[in-house]
């Protein structure tokens, strides 16, 4: 008797597949294939994390105290690092014991919070293109999601005057994020000036994901929400340690910002999970108080990544200009081809691994995300191989050069 009775609840099978677990398939078949991949596709530094930081993992190891359950709420010393840190970077004042929270990576506390504060039914902001689970978490707490569908005439910003203002009253939620991942779009202070107002005048909650706050380049500060003035009143920021620190695989984030919505995603938490490992917490501490001139040697290497990519990709026909913020190009496809016939293209002729745009919403359908997650000499074999394949944009007609393979 086979197990066709056991069906999964509705809001499992409403969830399309998930880009990067298929991405995980299809490099999986090519390896197996004997292709020498260069995946630049999900967004996971490569290398090692900090020094201190391990030096700090493998000394908690060795304390017995930091074994067992940590605080729902998390370690008051990690607590207090994340606030010294907002404190330092941004001039935000926090107070480490509410409005300060550990996460197991922001994706988890992203996700949560819809759980913790979305009804089935209720409307859900969310800008298209977008990180999953900005979408992916209202969707699984049953949320009608309204997108807000990004443009690159616009600047890939999200236009509050064409939010229909009957969507606008009914509107909970507003997720968003600057540095955008997946565009690497940034937002002006002005923009979110503006964002705090839209939300105070319609009375939603604001959700700023500010992962990538310290990949940035040329001299420019990406903003903090919780900067503005009446923005911690009705709104909390995600951050994480992944990108910055190269602590991906770590899963340590933090969220910061109005106690009472905090409070809400604590209690759900504590039904849900144990909290971040005291270890890694221990580390996460470390990590935050590295000095400047950590943070400007990894900024530094992304730089170099973008600036030699972007000028061989413009060799190859198309004109993308510097990013100013995150780990990532966002380039269009050829003009006829869909983001994932494009990326399997790449797998396929090329053994390049990037992101299809329209895993990020249907704003996303035309491009790719490539992730700046290898070092040059790696992205020069790749964009060889794009050479040799005969992969090269048309920037007058919007169309890819025949390549060589059809």
């Amino acid at each position: 008797m086979g197990l066709e009775w056991i069906q999964p609840a509705d809001r499992l099978g409403a969830l399309p597949p998930y880009v990067f677990a298929r991405l995980d398939e299809l490099k999986l078949k090519a390896r197996q294939q004997g292709l020498d991949l260069i995946d630049l596709g999900m967004g996971n530094p490569d290398g090692s994390a900090p020094r201190p930081v391990i030096e700090a993992a493998i000394a908690a190891f060795e304390e017995p105290s930091y074994h067992g359950y940590p605080p729902f709420e998390g370690t008051a010393v990690f607590r207090q690092a994340i606030t010294r840190w907002y404190q330092r970077r941004y001039n935000v004042s926090l107070d480490p014991e509410g409005e300060a929270l550990p996460l197991l990576g922001s994706k988890e506390g992203l996700t949560h919070l819809a759980l913790a504060y979305v009804n089935p039914g209720d409307v859900v902001l969310v800008p298209s293109p977008a990180y999953p689970a900005h979408f992916r978490g209202p969707a699984i707490a049953g949320a009608n999601i309204y997108p807000l569908i990004l443009k690159r005439e616009k600047g890939w910003l999200i236009d509050l005057s064409e939010i229909p203002s009957d969507i606008a009253r009914q509107a909970k939620v507003l997720y968003f994020n600057y540095p955008s991942n997946p565009t690497a779009a940034i937002a002006p202070r002005s923009f979110f000036e503006e964002v705090v107002a839209f939300a105070r005048e319609y009375q939603i909650l604001l959700v700023h994901d500010l992962c990538y706050a310290e990949l940035a380049f040329d001299g420019y500060q990406p903003t903090s929400l919780l900067e503005i003035p009446g923005a911690k009143e009705i709104g909390v920021e995600f951050h994480t340690l992944s990108k910055t620190y190269n602590m991906a695989g770590w899963r340590v984030g933090f969220v910061v910002g109005n106690r009472h919505i905090i409070q809400g995603l604590r209690t759900l938490k504590t039904n849900l999970d144990y909290g971040v490992f005291s270890v890694l917490q221990k580390a996460a501490e470390v990590a935050l108080s590295l000095p400047d001139s950590y943070i400007a040697s990894v900024c530094d290497r992304y730089r170099q990544r973008r600036d030699f990519l972007i000028q061989g990709l413009n060799e190859l026909g198309w004109q993308l200009t510097p990013t100013q913020a995150t780990m990532y190009l966002w380039v269009p496809v050829p003009l006829g081809m869909s983001s994932t016939d494009f990326a399997l293209k790449l797998l396929q002729e090329t053994g390049i691994v990037v992101t299809p745009g329209n895993a990020f919403g249907e704003g996303g359908e035309g491009y790719v995300r490539i992730s700046l997650i290898a070092d040059c000499d790696r992205l020069g074999e790749a964009l060889k191989r794009m050479a040799q394949a005969n992969i090269r944009f048309d920037s007058l007609s919007h169309s890819l050069t025949p390549s060589s393979h059809d």
